[in-house]
C-alpha cells in the first residue's frame, strides 16, 4: 500500500494532480485508513504511471481516458489504441511544423537586425507589425 506522497514520489505527479485525476475519474477513489488517509495499491500506482506517461507524450485527458478503457479490456483489438496514437502523432507533426515556421521567422528577424539603435531594431519592428513576417505561423498553444 502506498500513501499519496509515495505515489507522488514514485511517479513525479504532484499530490494535487493525483487528487484531480481521482476527481475526474482517471484514478479510482483509493481505500482509506481509519484516520481517513488515502491508501493506494500497486494497480493504482501502475495506472497513475500510465496517465503520467500519456501526458508526457502529449495525450489529452480524454484520449488517456479512452486508452485506459481499452487497457481495461485486454481481449479487444488494439486498433482503437492505434487510432488514438495516430491522431496524437498528427497533432505532434502539426506542432513541429508550426515550431519550424517560428524558428525560421525568429532566425530571419535576428539575422536582419543590424545591432544599431532601438529605433531601427528589426526584431522590434517585426513584433510591432505582423505584416513584416515572411512566414505563416500561429500561436504555439493554438
Amino acid at each position: 500500500m502506498f500513501t499519496i506522497g509515495a505515489m507522488s514520489r514514485k511517479t513525479g505527479a504532484k499530490v494535487q494532480t493525483i487528487r484531480y485525476y481521482e476527481k475526474i475519474g482517471l484514478l479510482e477513489e483509493p481505500g482509506r485508513t481509519a484516520g481517513g488517509q488515502r491508501r493506494y495499491t500497486q494497480k493504482d500506482l501502475d495506472r497513475l504511471a500510465f496517465v503520467r506517461h500519456g501526458r508526457q507524450l502529449g495525450f489529452g485527458l480524454d484520449a488517456i481516458r479512452e486508452l485506459l478503457q481499452l487497457a481495461d479490456q485486454p481481449g479487444h483489438s488494439c486498433s482503437q489504441a492505434d487510432s488514438i496514437a495516430q491522431r496524437q502523432l498528427v497533432q505532434v507533426e502539426q506542432r513541429i511544423l508550426r515550431l519550424q515556421a517560428l524558428q525560421t521567422e525568429l532566425a530571419r528577424m535576428v539575422s536582419e537586425c543590424t545591432g544599431g539603435g532601438v529605433e531601427d531594431c528589426r526584431v522590434l519592428e517585426v513584433l510591432r507589425d505582423h505584416s513584416e513576417c515572411l512566414t505563416e505561423h500561429a500561436e504555439i498553444g493554438a
